[in-house]
Parts: structure tokens; sequence; C-alpha cells
């Protein structure tokens, strides 16, 4: 068995990670498409649903939104039945965005065969490796978040 240099190895990482994020959005494409929506949107939907109730302004940041753009996303998601507005009680000139309770119903069985292929499979895995593959995902997630923003700076 030849060994891989180093280089050659985050290399070819590298390009799987392109593979899968490429498919991934080619993914999240089609789910928009079932539930009536568009990928930003989906993407908002998805960040309500991990963060819970958020005011429209950190909806705006998580997002890489401008403020304009997230109010017709959530104006999009809130005549789809997804999320309305409320007012934050401290501070009534804020508007907090709050997914609909059960929208998960909707949402959630597009995803179960990509997870029950997932679970598949990570049964290759040992409890370690999905630890570490985790922790790498972890890593890259936020990185990726700033390089993102790093580009729409240099419009």
């Amino acid at each position: 068995m030849v060994r891989q240099r180093r280089e050659d190895v985050v290399a070819e990482l590298n390009a799987e990670l392109r593979n899968l994020v490429g498919r991934s959005v080619l993914f999240q494409q089609a789910v928009a498409e079932r539930l009536g929506l568009n990928v930003s949107d989906l993407n908002c939907l998805g960040l309500l649903a991990q963060l819970g109730p958020v005011p429209a302004g950190r909806l705006a940041e998580e997002l890489g939104l401008t403020t304009g753009g997230t109010t017709f996303a959530v104006d999009r998601l809130e005549a789809a039945g997804f999320v309305r507005r409320e007012r934050d009680p401290k501070d009534r000139r804020r508007v907090i965005v709050v997914p609909v309770s059960g929208v998960e119903k909707d949402t959630a069985p597009l995803f179960d065969s990509l997870g029950a292929a997932m679970a598949e499979l990570c049964k290759n895995y040992t409890r370690d490796e999905l630890s570490l593959i985790a922790g790498f995902i972890r890593k890259a997630a936020p990185m990726t978040q700033r390089e993102t923003a790093k580009l729409r700076s240099h419009r």
C-alpha cells in the first residue's frame, strides 16, 4: 500500500468536500421545491429549527442576508404557514421570528431517507471515528460561514 502525501490527502479531502457540498445544495433545492420554497427560505427555516425564535436582525446575520432579503424570506415563510412574527416584549420595535409548531411534520419526512442512508453509512465507522468526523464538521461550518461573509463583503 502506497501512503499518500499529506498535501495530496488534504487536496482530495477538499475536492470531496466540494463535491458533497454541491450535492447537498442540489438536495436542499429538491426539498425546497417540494415545500414550495426557495433554498434561502429553506435555510432560514432550518436555522429557526436549530435556534428557535430569534430576532429578525440575528436571523439576517446568521443567514448572511440583508435585512431586506430576510424580510422577504420571512414574508414568504409566513405566507406558507411556516413562521409567524411576534413583537419582542422587551423592545416593541424588534420583531421575533417564531417557527410555527408542527412544521417538522411537513419538513422532517423529506429528510428521513437521507438520514437513514447516513445512519447506514455510519455503521462502517467506529464511535471514535464518527466523533472525529463530527468534530471536523463542527469546526468547518463556522469557518465556511466566515469565508462566505468575506466573499460577500468584497462585492
